[in-house]
């Protein structure tokens, strides 16, 4: 069964799309330093190939000329230079978050990958402006997921994609309940240990715990307005990549 769908994501003291938003950003702003590092520290290495795997999987749009694909909640760009390998056309990373900004836009000196701070819940781009949309383990962090499926179909062209990578369920009898186990109670030790902010990593592993599922997140995406949604996992479904297209 599927898990219900929450509103998005709730992180801090005060309750409110804002105060989650200050919170999210103040959180990621102090982890910066050792973010990368947990990143492919914690999911041995399997963070890289997910990205790379959604990347190739965006090629047909990415590799069309003068195409503009757009990465919000990037992060430190990651997702943003694996899609700049298969772009003939401009990639965007956008993020809130400035530390985390700058980190992406120290790695990413590519021409055709420009990095820019935005909200992903009120983006500076016009209405159907984009080819692709996507989002690597940052949807997860948005206040409203609503909003922020509508803000990425607004800028998104007629017959544009959208990407979202994040976190899912794992339905196998014998691994899922070894990987919640690491998930859970192991993850957010280690990382609170290496990072020295352990308050972020017991976040991670609760909000992926909160966040909706394999279906329930397809099924969002198509009431927000989104057809041909399917979703692929990796993984087993520690992660998978949801992709849709604006009619």
């Amino acid at each position: 069964m599927a898990r219900m769908i929450a509103s998005g994501t709730k992180v801090g003291r005060e309750e409110g799309e804002n105060s989650t938003a200050r919170a999210v950003r103040a959180m990621f702003a102090e982890i910066t330093p050792r973010y990368d590092f947990l990143n492919h520290f914690l999911s041995l290495g399997l963070d890289v190939l997910w990205r790379r795997a959604t990347a190739r999987a965006l090629g047909e749009v990415l590799r069309r000329p003068g195409s503009v694909g757009l990465d919000i909640c990037c992060g430190t760009g990651d997702l943003a230079l694996a899609l700049s390998r298969f772009s003939a056309g401009t990639v965007i990373g956008a993020d809130f978050c400035l530390p985390m900004l700058a980190r992406a836009k120290h790695k990413g000196k590519r021409p055709a990958v420009h990095f820019v701070g935005a909200d992903a819940l009120a983006l500076p781009w016009a209405d159907s402006s984009v080819d692709l949309i996507a989002a690597a383990f940052g949807f997860r962090n948005l206040a409203n997921y609503a909003a922020g499926l509508e803000e990425m179909r607004r800028v998104l062209k007629p017959g544009g994609t959208i990407a979202i990578l994040e976190f899912s369920r794992v339905r196998s009898p014998v691994f899922g309940p070894l990987f919640r186990f690491y998930f859970r109670k192991m993850l957010p030790r280690i990382g609170g240990w290496i990072s020295g902010n352990p308050d972020a990593y017991r976040y991670l592993a609760e909000s992926v715990v909160k966040f909706p599922d394999q279906d329930a997140l397809a099924a969002r995406m198509r009431k927000a307005g989104f057809v041909s949604v399917r979703y692929r996992n990796f993984s087993g479904g520690v992660a998978a990549l949801h992709t849709g297209e604006k009619l």
